[in-house]
């Protein structure tokens, strides 16, 4: 989760290799260059791969096939445009040495974009040439010495120097900076349009020329002429003269959604089809542009405040939907104010986006769920750098009083523990990496070896083959559950009550395999780490579960005018 915007964006980009510089939350301690040589060759490895395994699946010359994958980039944010450029920089190169046979590793080496500093251990994805390095890369050097390619900067090229992206380049880190929408005109944190930190990451604002309406506040006047809420209820009954948000909403205890999260909250996702070269065509990029104004996430999608249906077909919702079944009042009233790279160390950067107001606004049910980034770091040493109990003690207390001091009362706000992340190696190890499908060369033991070595991994110390550091990290992140168990136990406040979940993947893991499934199919795909949507929205359910069990007075009540809403209103315009 530890900066995963920065780690595989350039990677799903392909040829537009330093667009990781749009990243929002890198983490505060990482040198900036050392990042920017990791992610940049992270990205040529894998841009190189697919052109190669595009020339063997069609039987195509490299020529032909980086013609092919600039074909199939969309014309959106300029990606065909820029896909086109970088190639007649670095093609001719390229073309030569894949010519002659040198993998994606030695064609990274030779043009620079990846080095091997003085002391520092020889990163590779694949296994080595079968003659030494050394001579390999030599042989490699030689053959493009006399190249007539125009002089470039390989290790500092950025995009986003360039005259037509800069400017809109500035506009989007900002955007992602923030955690505010975009396109927010009267900027009350709602926004009409979709990503950016749009409607797909809190409720579509139902006028956003007037600051005074959004989703989740109490209606203004029973909302007798204006829909001031957003939720779709609005207007007089004409039979009988009774506003109808007085008469369906009143005393139906309306709540909102509101999630504190990292990636895994924002459901980090990078489809497969984007390096795959055998599953790859026209139709693989649609969503691309999408994916990349949403910094890779997919919130509307997320198991904590997606509204959409799912896109694997199973069938549990949403906490967010489960909680508009419920009571259609809370029609739109979700926020997921999730960072790639959050942890508790970083959260009050942007914990102010929460749009709350005490005295006009509804109570809310808030999940704290930074789950992986207090104990993950890419860091060739990660255990310096994991959060102390004691310190994680102290970085909670300063969430809940600002909570305390920004939600309505009758709120909730519920501490989500940390995983044993030590699934992911047991389950994945020995599988084969979508890189490595193809001709049975890469697992994802050599990919996260791969990562560590460049300093770049998600999480060091659970994505290792070293079994002590990855019982370790388990143990550290056992020790800060029980903190926050200790704290949602120990601590009252006066605008919400506290309570504590753990965070049992191997209850979804079981549940899973009742299913048919195998536990590697939870994680998703590309970066070998995350929870995918499956398992997102298993984890949902049985977060909606036992929460109904032991607390039910946090989900408020159902409302039985439901289907009156729905006679009166339909879908209520959608999302």
């Amino acid at each position: 989760m530890n900066s995963l915007w920065n780690i595989l964006l350039a990677t799903t980009l392909f040829l537009l290799l330093p667009l990781h510089t749009l990243a929002s939350p890198a983490s505060d301690d990482q040198p900036i260059a050392r990042y920017s040589n990791g992610h940049t060759c992270l990205a040529c490895v894998a841009v190189v791969s697919v052109i190669e395994q595009l020339a063997q699946v069609h039987n195509s010359t490299v020529e032909a096939s980086m013609e092919r994958l600039c074909s199939y980039l969309p014309e959106k944010l300029f990606l065909k445009t820029t896909c086109y450029l970088v190639i007649r920089m670095f093609g001719p190169d390229i073309i030569k040495l894949l010519s002659t046979d040198m993998n994606a590793d030695v064609v990274c080496h030779t043009l620079e974009f990846c080095k091997q500093d003085p002391g520092q251990p020889l990163c590779h994805l694949y296994p080595l040439p079968k003659e030494a390095w050394k001579f390999t890369l030599e042989k490699a050097r030689q053959i493009v010495k006399k190249s007539p390619t125009p002089e470039y900067s390989r290790s500092s090229s950025d995009v986003c120097s360039l005259p037509f992206l800069a400017k809109i380049c500035q506009r989007i880190k900002s955007t992602i900076k923030n955690s505010v929408p975009f396109k927010d005109v009267d900027s009350d944190k709602y926004s009409v349009f979709p990503t950016l930190r749009g409607y797909h990451w809190r409720g579509r604002d139902c006028n956003d020329s007037n600051k005074m309406a959004y989703p989740g506040r109490r209606p203004d006047d029973w909302d007798v002429h204006e829909d001031s809420n957003c939720n779709g209820i609005w207007g007089v009954d004409p039979k009988d003269g009774i506003p109808y948000e007085k008469k369906f909403c009143e005393g139906s205890q309306p709540r909102g959604i509101i999630l504190l999260g990292d990636s895994a909250g924002a459901h980090f996702h990078i489809s497969p089809e984007w390096i795959t070269a055998s599953q790859m065509s026209l139709k693989s990029f649609i969503n691309l542009p999408t994916a990349l104004t949403n910094e890779l996430d997919w919130p509307q999608l997320s198991g904590a405040t997606g509204f959409l249906d799912s896109i694997n077909g199973i069938k549990e919702n949403s906490i967010y939907r489960q909680l508009r079944k419920r009571n259609h009042c809370n029609h739109r009233d979700y926020q997921n104010i999730s960072r790639n790279g959050a942890s508790s160390r970083n959260l009050e950067k942007f914990l102010e986006t929460l749009s709350r107001n005490q005295l006009l606004d509804h109570p809310a049910i808030v999940i704290y769920a930074m789950i992986g980034n207090d104990v993950c770091n890419g860091k060739a040493d990660p255990v310096p750098e994991m959060t102390t109990p004691e310190k994680l003690y102290s970085n909670i207390m300063q969430t809940l009083k600002y909570l305390n001091s920004h939600l309505p009362n009758g709120s909730h706000v519920i501490l989500y523990g940390l995983p044993d992340g030590t699934f992911l190696w047991d389950n994945l190890h020995d599988r084969y990496y979508p890189l490595g499908q193809l001709n049975k060369d890469v697992t994802y033991a050599h990919f996260y070896s791969f990562l560590n070595c460049l300093q770049v991994s998600p999480c060091h110390s659970w994505m290792s083959s070293n079994k002590t550091l990855r019982t370790l990290t388990s143990e550290r992140a056992k020790q800060l559950s029980n903190t926050l168990k200790k704290i949602a136990t120990s601590q009252k406040f006066t605008n919400f009550d506290l309570f504590y979940m753990d965070f049992d993947f191997h209850e979804v893991i079981e549940e899973w395999r009742k299913r048919g499934g195998q536990p590697w199919q939870l994680i998703e795909p590309v970066d070998g780490f995350h929870p995918n949507e499956v398992a997102s929205l298993l984890l949902a359910d049985r977060f909606w579960k036992k929460v109904q069990l032991q607390w039910p007075q946090v989900l408020g009540k159902e409302n039985p005018f439901n289907s009156q809403i729905e006679q009166v209103f339909g879908d209520q315009g959608g999302h």
